[in-house]
Order: C-alpha cells, then sequence, then structure tokens
C-alpha cells in the first residue's frame, strides 16, 4: 500500500477531505458521504475512527478537517493518483473517461520510488489530466533540480513537515518559502521576483477576473502567474 498500515479505505476518505478542503477547511459528513457513496451514519462512524487516529478534527453535525497527519497521508495518495493519471493519459494514450478508476486501484499499491521516477519522466508535473493540482512531493528538496542529481532512493530523506501552493492558501495566510518545483526557466522567472526558499511571504488575494496571485515579501507586492503560485510552496 502507499502508506504502512493505513487501510485504502482511510486513504480515500483522507483523499476525499483534501479535495475539498486542501487547507483544512471543515467538510460536511453530507459532502463526504454524497462523494464516497456512502450513508451518512456510516461516514460519522469513521470519522470517530479517523479522529482517534488522529487523522482529523471531527466536529458533531458539523463534519471534519484533516490534522497534519492526515494531511499528509492525503497529499500523498492525491499526488500518487494525479501523477498516475497523467501517466496513463500522456503515455499509455489511455482514455480520459477510464483513467481515473484505474487510477483508484493502482494509488494504493504505487511505491515512493516509483512515484519518484514517474514525476521525473513526466517533467514535475504541476496539474492532473482535470487541472487537480499535484501536491508536492514530501522528499527533502528545495527544487527539483536536486532531486534529480540523487540517483539513489536509498539516499533520499523525508520532509518532516507539510507544503500548500500558494494557490490551495486562504487569504492572510502567512509562511516560509521551502520547495520550489518546475524546469530552470521557470526557477528563474519566479527568482527574477525576489523570491526564493526560505522568503518569508503573506499572502493577500487571488483575482478570479485576471487570474492573478498577490502575495507580499516585507512592503513589496508581487503578482504570481497561477501557473508560479502552483508551483511555489510555503511550510504555513
Amino acid at each position: 500500500m502507499a502508506n504502512d498500515g493505513i487501510s485504502e479505505n482511510i486513504e480515500e476518505y483522507l483523499e476525499v477531505l483534501y479535495r475539498n478542503g486542501s487547507n483544512k477547511e471543515q467538510i460536511s459528513t453530507t459532502t463526504l458521504s454524497k462523494e464516497l457513496g456512502i450513508a451518512p451514519g456510516s461516514v460519522t462512524q469513521m470519522l470517530k475512527k479517523l479522529e482517534k487516529l488522529n487523522y482529523v478534527n471531527y466536529v458533531p453535525y458539523k463534519g471534519a478537517s484533516l490534522t497534519d497527519e492526515g494531511m499528509k497521508i492525503a497529499q500523498k495518495i492525491t499526488r500518487k493518483h494525479r501523477i498516475l493519471e497523467k501517466f496513463l493519459i500522456e503515455v499509455l494514450n489511455i482514455k480520459q473517461e477510464n483513467v481515473h478508476e484505474q487510477a483508484c486501484k493502482m494509488e494504493h499499491t504505487l511505491s515512493d520510488e516509483a512515484e519518484r521516477a514517474l514525476c521525473t519522466m513526466l517533467h514535475h508535473p504541476d496539474l492532473g489530466p482535470s487541472d487537480g493540482l499535484i501536491p508536492a512531493c514530501d522528499l527533502e528538496f528545495s527544487n527539483c533540480s536536486q532531486c534529480f542529481s540523487v540517483k539513489d532512493f536509498d539516499q533520499v530523506i523525508n520532509r518532516k513537515f507539510n507544503l500548500l501552493s500558494i494557490s490551495e492558501l486562504n487569504s492572510s495566510t502567512e509562511g516560509i518559502v521551502s520547495f520550489i518545483r518546475g524546469n530552470s526557466e521557470l526557477l528563474d522567472k519566479i527568482s527574477a521576483l525576489g523570491i526564493s526558499v526560505g522568503s518569508d511571504i503573506y499572502y493577500r488575494d487571488y483575482h478570479d477576473d485576471s487570474g492573478v496571485f498577490v502575495i507580499s515579501i516585507g512592503d513589496k507586492n508581487i503578482e504570481l502567474s497561477k501557473d508560479m503560485a502552483n508551483n511555489i510552496f510555503i511550510r504555513v
């Protein structure tokens, strides 16, 4: 399985919570019931179990949100699912309407080493086929070039904390840039704006009409395209 000792059923619950509330928003029992195709009563019982495991914070009659540990698992399984979908479509030429079900079956058994190899082969994608954001890997690198330079997977170290992309943040969130994904061209564009690993940023707003994200570093406001926002990750 993707996570030792964690059932596929638990992974599915955490994945749905992340898909609907990646920044730890509270998701209603009704939403979970509808997406999972499971009776509300059964969903409630599972949420209570997940709370005991410290994967969610559950509030009766309102719903649940991910804890840091739950977020870690949810991001990993979501990342594998969306990378697999991209692989199935772009490399194996599977019809898009068939890839979701196949990726669901494969994501639970895909090893971390195989996930890393697929990511490299696909040139570090930021979006899945349905434009869902691919979470950052949980490997302790500052950028993709560092990852590529380490050939032996046994030498790779896992990051101890979770990351969120700027495009996933809520307004008035502050954090430190810890990972920037993409090729050298994208990294150069981001660097030219004065953003680098270690920068302390404050997320201000998203302008839906122009697709621009506004952040600030110190007293300087910076506008980011969605492509940049998807690939700059902060520790909040």
